[in-house]
């Protein structure tokens, strides 16, 4: 689809990169944005917008809003918005770096980088506890339907909504765990991906997409990510609303049955933010749904 920023529907990148920026000068917005929009090469770079960078310049996205916060007994699923979201993606960590640079560059009159997360594909799309992730991933036609916005406005259709969090794990506490154990808090057996008669606290269990009414299907392109001896995984969901994150996490923190997800024994998100993810034109970042001052 054309008029969508490519790397949402694209399925495999070998590195990531994820930078977030926070808003430094009210004033400089919207022609830096409209400088980014102008520059940034959609094929390979996916740009999202924060609540709060809209609200500066007095416009609204239906149905974007900023990501609620959770809680598992003592652990506190955190709400931690940013104003600017930048995914990089490409085959070579030093282009991935320059990119930033230029990036930044841009940013500069109106932003300040508050994050640089390197990522990467590890075994074949496994996570850093071993066993695959995206299994469940719809494709095809399934995909654009589960993550982007097919009705609407001109500046709307082709548009997407994402979650990202980022999860680190306790590689201690897996390190402990026996294999059966891991597979019981997955639900699928490492060895081979297969599920199989888990308890119902399985991550598997907890999270099927098609378990919901309605289903809650998205397009996940999370990457494992790793700095110094800490590492985990950045999780990443596109969505035509955030529906249907939203109702996963409420199983997983067990807000209905008290069922704890048992990915939580081993990670947990120290971060958590909602994007709105422009449409395209005519190779360009179309942000025309943000008002008069973004048309030409």
């Amino acid at each position: 689809m054309d008029i969508v920023q490519s790397g949402i529907l694209e399925e495999e990148t070998q590195l990531a990169r994820y930078i977030t920026f926070a808003v430094s000068n009210n004033e400089n917005i919207i022609q830096t944005l409209k400088n980014l929009a102008d520059i940034i090469d959609t094929s390979t770079c996916v740009i999202g917008m924060g609540k709060n960078i809209l609200n500066k310049i007095n416009c609204n996205v239906p149905e974007l809003r900023t990501m609620p916060t959770y809680s598992v007994g003592d652990l506190e699923i955190p709400s931690t918005p940013d104003d600017l979201w930048v995914w990089l993606r490409g085959n070579d960590r030093g282009k991935l770096f320059h990119q930033t640079r230029k990036i930044e560059e841009i940013c500069l009159p109106a932003f300040e980088i508050t994050s640089a997360i390197d990522s990467f594909q590890y075994d074949q799309n496994r996570d850093l506890s071993g066993y695959e992730d995206g299994t469940e991933n719809p494709h095809g036609e399934d995909a654009i339907n589960a993550a982007i916005l097919l009705e609407g406005d001109n500046g709307i259709i082709g548009s997407s909504f994402v979650a990202v969090q980022q999860w680190v794990h306790d590689f201690e506490i897996l390190d402990e765990m026996s294999v059966e154990e891991k597979d019981d808090a997955i639900g699928r057996h490492i060895s081979d991906n297969e599920e199989y008669d888990a308890p119902t606290s399985a991550h598997v269990k907890r999270s099927a997409q098609e378990d919901f009414d309605p289903e809650a299907f998205m397009l996940r392109r999370s990457l494992p990510w790793a700095m110094g001896m800490d590492g985990g995984l950045m999780f990443v969901a596109f969505g035509n609303s955030f529906d249907a994150f939203e109702a996963i996490m409420e199983r997983m923190v067990g807000e209905d049955d008290s069922i704890v997800d048992a990915l939580f024994k081993f990670t947990t998100p120290i971060t958590g933010s909602y994007y709105w993810c422009p449409p395209v034109k005519n190779g360009k970042l179309n942000l025309s749904a943000l008002g008069s001052n973004f048309t030409k």
